[in-house]
């Protein structure tokens, strides 16, 4: 066992982190018909990963997906469950962090545990674990389960991290009796590479998942506000605050963004235009954001519609759009705002991130961001 801050690369000196999003689903992040985007085959998503490794990225996160979400792309529909595919990708890289997305009612923590420690040897110490309560209902369903109201599904993730962290760390066999989980005698070996676990993430917006996320996790995950980037600048400060002034923990404090680059910014603009707007698909972002409560009944139409475009450009993250230079103004933006790091996709995810590695991350470390 090592001290995860020595052998983890989300604890490196860059300041700014970069990880890639949703590598190993169809459609990556982009909800678009264009040619080019990503089928989700394994020699695709391998070789992102290793594009990505290239790199030394900090962060591979993967996300849970169990069922898409229609249209003519029924977007996300096919793709790679998490810790297998974090198996596979873990063996086939050497430097960059490997996140695993799990659903807390698809897995018992006792097997999750065990998964969790095998990919944490199997990556050297670089794994990392993102734990979603869930809230897409026909997914759910997959499984048997009832979706639970907010504040019970965080209870639950709340009994589901406990026991995991005590297989983690107990010396000795424990039980636990809770109200959602009872294990008997629980034991794990061997334990975790990362001492004292691995890293633990959580995109909590919410009250109750803020405080889950400062309380348990290591990682928050926070979106960007396009219209107030004050706002999101004033949001990731009141995160850190309130984990270290109420749990006496740091926190780090992550988000997202997707890449629109081209060799001028008109350029960048019109093909943005083009994908989301003239080739979006626009019911499969329609099921999406309605699946996630949202509606004219909550928001103007005009909300609504930015609110799906900005879905169909690149999953709700902040656009980065323009020349290779004005990218990188971006990312020293994002980088202004608080955040330690962004996870970064691209609407023709193997061209776009290639055109990155080349052109564009030579400019992002002659910034000082790595």
């Amino acid at each position: 066992m090592s001290d995860r801050r020595e052998i983890n690369p989300l604890y490196n000196g860059h300041r700014l982190k970069l990880g890639t999003f949703s590598s190993n689903l169809s459609g990556g992040c982009a909800i678009t018909t264009i040619d080019g985007v990503l089928k989700a085959t394994w020699p695709e998503t391998l070789a992102l990963a290793r594009m990505a490794d290239e790199m030394e990225f900090e962060a591979l996160v993967p996300v849970g997906r169990w069922k898409g979400f229609g249209g003519v792309t029924d977007f996300n529909g096919a793709g790679f469950e998490c810790l297998s595919w974090a198996a596979g990708i873990a063996a086939s890289t050497s430097r960059c962090g490997i996140f695993s997305t799990t659903h807390v009612p698809t897995i018992h923590p006792v097997m999750a545990a065990k998964q969790v420690t095998t990919i944490d040897h199997i990556s050297g110490g670089r794994f990392a674990l993102n734990i979603v309560t869930g809230w897409y209902t026909g997914e759910i369903d997959m499984f048997g389960e009832t979706l639970m109201s907010h504040d019970l599904r965080y209870d639950r993730a709340l009994e589901w991290l406990e026991i995991i962290k005590r297989l983690w760390t107990a010396e000795e066999e424990f039980d636990y009796l809770g109200k959602f989980y009872q294990v008997r005698k629980g034991w794990l070996a061997p334990k975790p590479l990362q001492e004292p676990y691995p890293v633990v993430m959580c995109a909590g917006g919410s009250g109750k998942g803020r405080d889950f996320a400062a309380r348990h996790c290591d990682v928050a995950f926070v979106a960007c506000n396009t219209e107030d980037l004050d706002e999101t600048r004033a949001r990731v400060a009141d995160y850190r605050r309130y984990a270290r002034e109420q749990y006496g923990r740091e926190l780090m404090i992550w988000s997202n963004a997707y890449i629109v680059q081209a060799e001028t910014e008109r350029e960048a603009r019109d093909f943005h235009h083009h994908y989301v707007y003239e080739k979006g698909d626009w019911e499969a972002a329609t099921n999406l954001v309605e699946t996630m409560g949202a509606s004219t009944e909550i928001m103007t139409p005009e909300i609504l519609r930015a609110m799906k475009a900005n879905f169909i450009g690149g999953w709700g993250g902040y656009p980065l759009i323009g020349t290779r230079e004005q990218i990188v103004d971006g990312l020293k933006m994002m980088c202004d705002l608080g955040l330690d790091g962004t996870l970064l996709s691209w609407p023709r995810y193997a061209a776009g991130m290639r055109e990155f590695q080349t052109e564009t991350l030579p400019l992002v470390k002659q910034a000082g961001l790595r």
